[in-house]
């Protein structure tokens, strides 16, 4: 069997008890360490699941699946997936890949950011397309998400903004001569994701999102130091919410009564 398990947000007592039972009797358990993460090491990890774990990173899960699938149809393999297995569609894929080869699948889910970000008091019904802002450089800036933001206010719905990260990424000489070599660790940032959006909003690339629109930042949903703020788009910009993982939320211009005294308690 092939288990896909969730580790939820922040922690390793986040793991279901059911996804802890499968981890104790697996025969091989990797961990997943690009798509999001968790503020505790392998080590302590290993140590509450009682388990020899294994890094998959981006080029494991993406190149070499068939490395973590092999055997798993005489054997229990299970990989960990910070937040919820489907909250990323590299980990749809996999499960595709599972079936094709007959190997039997089970997912065990959990807390993500996708409904997590309820705490900050926004309905989760009155959220639309949930939208990836990447880190931008001198020569790619890219804006496709910014349609997307655009039509979801124009529908008067909110926008949850996942923000980039970079873990174990190639660094520009290593693409150029073949030797592999990685830049350090980036996690975007509320502040750095709206001086983007910022940028945008100044160039005229929308006439919908403003510099005074409602934004939401949250840090490191679920933890003990969890902090939220709510401010207009252009004071996000100086907005610190100390270390990673961040998240933005654009909000609508129409708030329900309960969702704008709850988001009260927020305004900076």
């Amino acid at each position: 069997m092939f288990y896909l398990i969730g580790i939820g947000l922040c922690d390793e007592k986040d793991i279901t008890v059911k996804g802890l039972e499968i981890v104790r009797r697996a025969d091989r358990v990797y961990l997943e360490h690009y798509t999001s993460i968790i503020w505790k090491s392998k080590e302590d990890l290993e140590k509450f699941y009682e388990k020899e774990l294994i890094l998959a990173d981006r080029e494991m899960v993406e190149m070499q699946s068939d490395d973590i699938l092999a055997n798993a149809d005489v054997e229990n393999v299970a990989l960990l997936v910070a937040g919820d297995p489907f909250a990323a569609t590299t980990h749809t894929d996999l499960i595709l890949r599972a079936r094709k080869k007959n190997i039997p699948t089970s997912i065990i889910h959990n807390a993500s950011i996708f409904n997590a970000v309820a705490c900050c008091g926004l309905q989760l019904y009155n959220f639309g397309e949930t939208v990836s802002i990447p880190y931008w450089t001198e020569k790619w800036k890219p804006d496709s998400f910014l349609k997307k933001i655009d039509s979801n206010l124009n529908s008067y719905l909110h926008t949850l903004c996942l923000l980039d990260i970079q873990v174990k990424e190639p660094t520009p000489e290593s693409l150029t001569k073949k030797i592999k070599s990685y830049s350090p660790p980036r996690f975007m940032s509320v502040k750095e994701a709206a001086t983007q959006l910022m940028e945008l909003v100044r160039s005229k690339a929308s006439i919908i999102l403003k510099e005074n629109t409602l934004c939401i930042g949250l840090s490191r949903v679920g933890a003990d130091d969890q902090k939220i703020v709510a401010c207009t788009l252009s004071e996000m910009t100086e907005i610190d919410l100390g270390p990673p993982l961040h998240s933005l939320v654009i909000a609508a211009e129409t708030l329900h009564p309960i969702e704008e005294e709850y988001i009260s308690q927020f305004r900076s």
